[in-house]
Parts: C-alpha cells; sequence; structure tokens
C-alpha cells in the first residue's frame, strides 16, 4: 500500500521535468493536480477526518526566483545505502550527484538521489529523489522537511523548481513511512514556495 501511494505520487507529478525557463502554468499545474489526488478516497493519504473537510493544501505564492538551472555534477563511486525513513522501513538508495546553484546570491547545494527499487522499473528509471529541509522547516513548512522529484538530466545542468516541493506523506497520515531529509540537505535559507505544513 505504502509503496503504490508512493509511486502514485511520483506519477503525478512526473511532468515538467525537461523545462529550462520558469513557467507559472507548471506550478499551477502542479498544485490543481495535488490538489485533487489528496482530494480522492483513492489516492489521497489524508485520514479520513481530514479528508472529509479538506478544500486544498496550503502553499506559498508561486515565485519565479525558487526556480533555478542548476550545475549538475555525478557522484562517482558511491555506495548504496539504507535511508533512515519515520518508520521501520530502510530504503535502498545511492547517492547520484550534487546540484550547485545560487537563491538570493547565496550559495547553495543539495544531493540528489536515486532509489534502487524505482531505478529497476521502466516508469521511474530516470527518477532522482531530491529531499531537502530548510530555514521554514517546523515554521512555516513541515518540520521533517520536503520533497521535489527530478529525472537524470542529459547534461551538466538540471532545473529545480521550489515551487512543486511538496510534504512526505507522513505529514498527513501517521501510518506512511516516509524518508528522513540526509542532514546534508538541510539549507541554511528560508524556501518559502512549494507546499506549506498541513494543519
Amino acid at each position: 500500500m505504502k509503496k503504490i501511494a508512493f509511486l502514485t505520487l511520483l506519477l503525478t507529478f512526473s511532468f515538467g521535468f525537461s523545462q529550462k525557463k520558469f513557467d507559472k502554468k507548471e506550478t499551477e499545474k502542479f498544485q490543481k493536480t495535488i490538489n485533487s489526488e489528496y482530494a480522492d478516497p483513492k489516492t489521497s493519504p489524508l485520514m479520513e477526518e481530514d479528508l472529509k473537510v479538506f478544500k486544498t493544501l496550503d502553499f506559498y505564492p508561486i515565485n519565479a526566483k525558487y526556480f533555478v538551472n542548476a550545475k549538475f555534477v555525478k557522484a562517482k563511486n558511491e555506495k548504496v545505502f539504507e535511508m533512515k525513513t519515520t518508520g521501520t522501513r530502510t530504503p535502498k538508495y545511492i547517492k547520484y550527484g550534487t546540484l550547485y546553484f545560487t537563491i538570493e546570491s547565496k550559495a547553495l547545494q543539495l544531493n540528489v538521489y536515486r532509489s534502487i527499487d524505482l531505478s529497476k522499473t521502466d516508469e521511474y528509471k530516470d527518477h532522482l529523489f531530491l529531499p531537502f529541509s530548510d530555514l521554514t522547516s517546523g515554521k512555516e513548512s513541515y518540520i521533517g522537511g520536503r520533497y521535489i522529484d527530478l529525472k537524470i538530466p542529459k547534461g551538466n545542468t538540471i532545473a529545480v523548481d521550489f515551487n512543486q516541493a511538496y510534504n512526505p506523506y507522513c505529514a498527513y497520515n501517521h501510518k506512511y513511512s516516509c524518508p528522513l531529509v540526509p542532514l546534508e540537505n538541510d539549507l541554511n535559507i528560508a524556501i518559502k514556495a512549494g507546499v506549506k505544513t498541513f494543519h
């Protein structure tokens, strides 16, 4: 069930990976898609009592400054590791590379990871997982950080739209087991973009 739910989420956000310029319509599409998924009892991670009153997730205002074309440096000689989660599950990942970019004139970097299990499937063989936390975490955004889905780039740049950052399922329901953001992916800046914390 948990894996199916996660795959559904990945499938939901499989659009927009190759964009190089900020497109507000892509973020609006993202918001509409995630809201419709969360409103649907078949795909929603929400608990029953929350689903009954759900109307929309709370988003930061869409802001082009949180869209970056990051420099992508592929990792070498990395070993597969078990990523810690909020539960007992320990999915296998490998560090696939590092992203270098600037926001508000600050030089920042984040590691991207590849799921060993997902990479064996045709649908997700190019999928990269970008978990991060920032100065809004535990205040305006979910305390456990947020995720962005990316695709393996063909070149040495990768477009990252923080306006499409979303919460792990465990932000809504304790029955889910979600990967914890690695310490090296904690940004010393407030990323006021994407999905806010769920009240």
